[in-house]
């Protein structure tokens, strides 16, 4: 996806996104985010961004 394709604005600052994930996922983005004190959230935040960044 393009950058220009994704809307510069949104109507709220956050979006709910229900996804299933691989119980071990799950286990392993718990674990890092308890002990890095960052919220689950800001964790898969953060690693989605990084991901998309680099993907093209």
């Amino acid at each position: 996806m393009k950058e220009e394709n994704i809307s510069k604005e949104c109507s709220d600052p956050t979006q709910t996104f229900t996804v299933e994930l691989p119980c071990q996922l799950a286990e392993r983005i718990e674990r890092y985010a308890r002990e890095s004190g960052t919220p689950i959230s800001g964790v898969l935040v953060e690693a989605l961004d990084n991901f998309l960044r680099n993907a093209g």
